[in-house]
């Protein structure tokens, strides 16, 4: 038994040494596969993994270690293709979700200026539409009703004291129509006071803006204070596109940019707009930071509280841009391949810029003239793991 695994343990031996690969007579030529790019080998023969003939690949005296040579039957296979990097145009586009709003700019409150009960509203109805100059609503005012008094007497006394006086009746007659002015009536109102000679005890004002009603917090019967508010109007001829934006994408935001409100109820149509705000604030919670787009709101068929998205494009602008496949990312940097002579190719780093459709561009690591591979670039990248053992982008100042 001793003597059998002793004889086994040389035959072992013998067929791994049978085994190893010989040591290549030409250094400069090797062996691969098209389709197992890490089949290596240093003689003629098949791929030990899909069996077809490896294809010889000679080597470029003088050859950077950093360089790949390929064969022709490579570069076919793995549809290696090139293109002279140059000048184009590019820009950005950054896609945020919104919602329709109110166009605080031309909101308006109406509010009651002296103290009484509220005996009739005109508008009941949130999303009534009320025209400017049109009743509001009729109030009831002690105080309003004495000023009116008063003014009534200082234009009777005024006729009663036809001699000199030492009392000044028109400073008294000014002043108590300014308070009436400022209590809300207006001229038309003062005149026909004058003209009736009669106090009527409910007072009518009337809405000094035009616009939907959103806010309608009175009833008739209620009581209401100086200064408390009536009604809310908003004018939808303008609405905002409010939009957040964190904190990663404000350095894409551009004030310039051109805005462009995609509206999603209404078969994506879009309508092109300004940026009106940007929140100097950033939400510390959220990270979030909000922008308004103003809009046309033609015919009034939009609603606040519709979605929608807004799309910023930054102006174009003139740069070396490649297509995105041609550059490989990862926690390193950006690198892209270069063609350096025929079927040869090297990595080189570049710094990356802005991004938009299938474009990318580059801000520096490339100039104008360089053969840059468009397609194939992963396959470059891996083909160089397999044969060389290391990063390409390892030799790179990062």
């Amino acid at each position: 038994m001793r003597y059998i695994i002793i004889a086994a343990t040389a035959l072992l031996l013998f067929a791994a040494c049978k085994n190893k690969k010989e040591a290549p007579k030409n250094p400069d030529t090797y062996y691969t596969c098209s389709m197992d790019p890490q089949v290596v080998e240093y003689k003629p023969g098949k791929c030990p993994i899909c069996k077809m003939d490896l294809t010889p690949v000679k080597k470029k005296n003088g050859e950077s270690k950093d360089e790949l040579q390929l064969s022709e039957q490579q570069i076919q296979l793995g549809n290696i293709q090139t293109d002279t990097i140059r000048n184009g145009t590019i820009g950005d586009q950054l896609v945020l979700t919104a919602t329709l709003n109110f166009d605080q700019m031309r909101a308006s409150s109406m509010s009651s200026r002296v103290m009484g009960r509220v005996e009739k509203l005109y508008y009941k109805n949130l999303g009534d539409y009320v025209r400017k100059g049109s009743p509001l609503y009729d109030l009831y005012s002690e105080e309003l009703n004495n000023a009116k008094q008063e003014y009534l007497l200082a234009l009777d006394k005024k006729k009663a004291f036809t001699t000199e006086t030492v009392i000044d009746f028109d400073q008294l007659i000014e002043s108590a129509r300014n308070k009436l002015l400022l209590w809300g009536l207006n001229e038309v109102q003062i005149n026909e006071l004058v003209k009736s000679k009669k106090a009527t005890p409910v007072t009518t004002f009337y809405s000094s803006a035009g616009g939907y009603i959103t806010q309608l917090d009175i009833r008739e019967g209620d009581y209401v204070m100086e200064g408390g508010t009536i009604v809310k109007l908003a004018d939808l001829s303008t609405l905002w596109a409010e939009a957040q934006v964190y904190t990663s994408q404000l350095a894409e935001l551009n004030s310039n940019s051109i805005a462009t409100v995609q509206l999603p109820d209404f078969d994506n149509k879009e309508i092109k707009g300004r940026i009106e705000f940007v929140n100097p604030e950033i939400n510390p919670d959220t990270r979030i930071n909000l922008i308004r787009v103003s809009i046309p709101n033609t015919g009034n068929q939009l609603k606040p509280g519709m979605p929608a998205y807004v799309l910023l494009k930054s102006p174009q602008r003139q740069s070396l841009n490649l297509p995105v496949d041609a550059v490989i990312r990862d926690g390193k940097g950006a690198t892209v391949w270069i063609q350096t002579a025929d079927k040869t190719f090297k990595s080189v780093m570049v710094q990356t810029g802005l991004e938009s459709d299938d474009r990318i561009e580059i801000k520096s690591g490339l100039n104008v003239g360089d053969v840059v591979v468009i397609t194939g670039a992963y396959l470059l990248h891996s083909e160089y793991v397999f044969k060389k053992g290391a990063d390409p982008m390892a030799g790179h100042n990062h």
